[in-house]
């Protein structure tokens, strides 16, 4: 067998002895406190980020680009592996986590750019987020590298998929939807692997965000403010 899948279940193994009775309260029905949409992207741990080890607590929905949204023949919808747990299961805040680095928006950037051709599969998801990083290209700062302009389009994602969820129907006013960015590469100067806020509910100005939430002041950070 493949080692891989070997060292899989030997680690399942030891995740499975120290995790026996965490499920007792959870084996009928869940109750997550918070949806989270992360890029599907090896390196954001999607559990590990909010030091979470407790079953039912995050639901979690992975995709390249940390899409919310999801093409149908009538047209953009939520997607509804985010929709589930606010629909049916009273879960009432929802994070988008962006990531530095982030290689759905860094194709999406090459596309609109330069054009780009890759599986039929990779070419649907970055058109789906393309129309909505059209805009955020043309309004990136002159002089900046590449680097630097997907860092800040990672942030211009983030809060085109708030926006997108802000104004659904589906999605009820008095949930929360927080977007952040998960920084593995010293982009924002805190540690590696802290959560930094971008948006509340829609809300993208760092100096505003601070004013309003205090508590979160230190962790508010913003690379592009347009």
């Amino acid at each position: 067998m493949n080692q891989t899948v070997v060292d899989l279940l030997s680690a399942n193994a030891g995740h499975a002895e120290a995790f026996d009775d965490r499920f007792d309260a959870v084996q009928e029905s869940q109750h997550p406190d918070v949806v989270t949409v992360c890029c599907s992207d090896s390196r954001v741990l999607q559990d590990g980020m909010w030091g979470n080890d407790e079953p039912g607590y995050i639901f979690t929905c992975g995709n390249i680009g940390n899409r919310v949204i999801q093409r149908t023949d009538e047209g953009e919808v939520v997607s509804g592996d985010l929709l589930y747990p606010v629909a049916h299961t009273g879960t009432e805040t929802i994070v988008v986590v962006g990531h530095t680095g982030c290689g759905a928006v860094t194709a999406t950037y090459q596309d609109i750019t330069a054009g780009i051709e890759d599986a039929p599969g990779i070419e649907h998801c970055i058109g789906t987020l393309r129309p909505h990083l059209e805009d955020g290209v043309a309004r990136l700062p002159d002089g900046l590298s590449n680097e630097a302009a997907v860092n800040h389009l990672v942030e211009y994602n983030v809060d085109r998929q708030i926006e997108f969820l802000r104004e659904s129907e589906e999605i009820d006013d008095d949930v929360t939807v927080v977007g952040v960015v998960y920084d593995f590469q010293d982009i924002y100067g805190g540690k590696r692997g802290e959560v930094h806020v971008v948006n509340v509910d829609g809300e993208t100005s760092a100096e505003s965000l601070r004013s309003a939430y205090p508590e979160l002041a230190p962790r508010i950070h913003r690379l592009f403010e347009y």
